[in-house]
């Protein structure tokens, strides 16, 4: 059964841990983006996170309700950092691509924890900004409202499957990356005209795109299509 969240204002400790730090929400999901980054997802546990906190396990859950809902919290935290500082420049497609483009570069900095976060919704502060921003964008510019929520749900899910693509290979191992961006090169541009002729006549091409985020491009064909319907 899920614990019960204790109050905001009940919830802070009146005495440091043991090494002197006073716990936050905000340092603990600090914490668990690092235990990310340095050992992956299966790092990611109460017991560790005590640990690295100076503190009993237990004491977690005076802020989350588990480990789940700490998983929410990190994920609209890395939606708050995206667009911590961004001010609207009032183009609606300047505005979208720059909060697309935002939010995608703050998950692949974060390759470990995009792979636990982008298909979630948390329902929190952050996120409900984000999606609070981009719909006023869309009807601010003159977009019908079944537009608008068309346009926001295919803006709002190819940000994040990007952000999981790209992160999931980011996430891999350093020898497995270099292999697979290799193949750009030790196979496919190895391939004759006689058998592959598209491949062939694509190869230079095609290694140097490759390796790279199509998430800019695709971003821009989705904002194309939804000026034509403006």
């Amino acid at each position: 059964m899920p614990k019960t969240v204790v109050p905001e204002d009940k919830r802070r400790r009146r005495r440091p841990t043991r090494s002197g730090t006073v716990l936050s929400e905000r340092l603990i999901v600090e914490t668990a983006l690092r235990l990310l980054r340095e050992h992956g997802s299966a790092g990611l546990t109460a017991r560790r996170l005590g640990l690295a906190l100076d503190c009993d396990p237990s004491t977690l859950y005076r802020y989350f309700r588990g480990m789940d809902d700490l998983t929410l919290a990190i994920g609209d935290a890395l939606i708050g950092e995206a667009l911590a500082g961004w001010t609207p420049a009032g183009e609606w497609r300047t505005d979208l691509r720059t909060i697309g483009l935002r939010i995608h570069a703050q998950y692949v900095a974060h390759p470990q924890a995009a792979l636990l976060t982008t298909n979630r919704v948390t329902g929190r502060a952050h996120e409900l900004a984000a999606d609070e921003a981009v719909l006023d964008i869309l009807r601010t510019a003159g977009f019908s409202l079944p537009d608008t929520v068309r346009i926001y749900h295919a803006f709002i899910d190819q940000t994040l499957a990007f952000a999981a693509l790209d992160a999931a290979s980011l996430a891999l191992p350093k020898d497995s990356q270099r292999a697979d961006e290799d193949k750009w090169h030790s196979t496919y541009a190895r391939l004759p005209h006689t058998t592959h002729p598209r491949i062939a006549e694509a190869s230079r091409l095609l290694a140097k795109r490759m390796v790279t985020s199509a998430y800019p491009t695709a971003l821009d064909m989705l904002l194309d299509s939804a000026e034509r319907s403006l």
